[in-house]
């Protein structure tokens, strides 16, 4: 046997190897979905099969937060079987464009990942504006007020808010339209500083929080820089 036949056999041999390699096909590697805005959590579902001639173990399947919890439903897959990935992404209260990896290994060395994504796009449920409000220490207490506004196909009926601290009082009122509801907010004292975090509760199971705030007394020295309005605490939702 000469030198080409034998490197013509082994590239035959070779190429045969690489082909009965298992192999993991996916028929979608994206999810986008498009939960309501009321929803709890968004399901996907990613679905494949074993088209190799040998079995396939998955060892691992993580996501890239903790908000989201994804399995397999088998851990060794046989030619020709089917099996899928369920990726759980718990909503709490988050909105927009919501983007998971998960990550699936397996013993397979021609594919040992698989990239996945689930991409969640999430309406607005409750939209509050603004949800920061303050006063200048000293300033006169009057009321302000945050409008709270249902979003679309979203159904508010009530709303309780709560505040942090008694020293920081809150008042809720039902606005012209469906859905629209005003909080108005009013210190009791503006002469020593107040922090308060108001919990807004719609009767649906999402929570969602404003900051109110009475600055800090200030002390005046000469030549110094007059002290900055505070910046607002971001918004939370859980």
């Amino acid at each position: 046997m000469n030198l080409m036949t034998k490197a013509t056999l082994a590239a035959i041999f070779l190429s045969a190897f690489s082909t009965a390699q298992a192999q993991l096909a996916f028929e979608q590697t994206e999810i986008e979905l498009h939960p309501k805005a009321t929803d709890q959590e968004a399901i996907a579902l990613f679905k494949f099969e074993n088209k190799g001639t040998k079995p396939v173990k998955i060892t691992s399947v993580k996501s890239s937060c903790g908000c989201t919890v994804a399995s397999s439903k088998q851990d060794e897959l046989a030619p020709g079987e089917k099996g899928e990935v369920t990726a759980n992404f718990k909503i709490g209260g988050r909105t927009g464009v919501q983007q998971k990896a998960i990550t699936v290994t397996t013993d397979d060395p021609e594919q040992p990942t698989i990239n996945l994504m689930l991409k969640a796009v999430i309406p607005v449920s409750l939209d509050v504006q603004p949800n920061f409000v303050f006063w200048e220490n000293g300033e006169t207490p009057k009321p302000k007020t945050i409008k709270v506004k249902a979003g679309k196909d979203v159904t508010v009926k009530q709303l309780e808010v709560t505040s942090t601290t008694p020293d920081m009082m809150t008042k809720v009122d039902k606005g012209s339209a469906p859905g629209e509801f005003t909080i108005t907010v009013t210190p009791k004292d503006t002469k020593q500083m107040i922090n308060a975090t108001l919990t807004i509760k719609p009767d649906f199971p999402q929570t969602f929080y404003a900051t109110a705030r009475v600055t800090a007394p200030t002390t005046a020295v000469p030549g110094a820089p007059a002290a900055a309005t505070p910046a607002p605490a971001p918004s939370a939702t859980h």
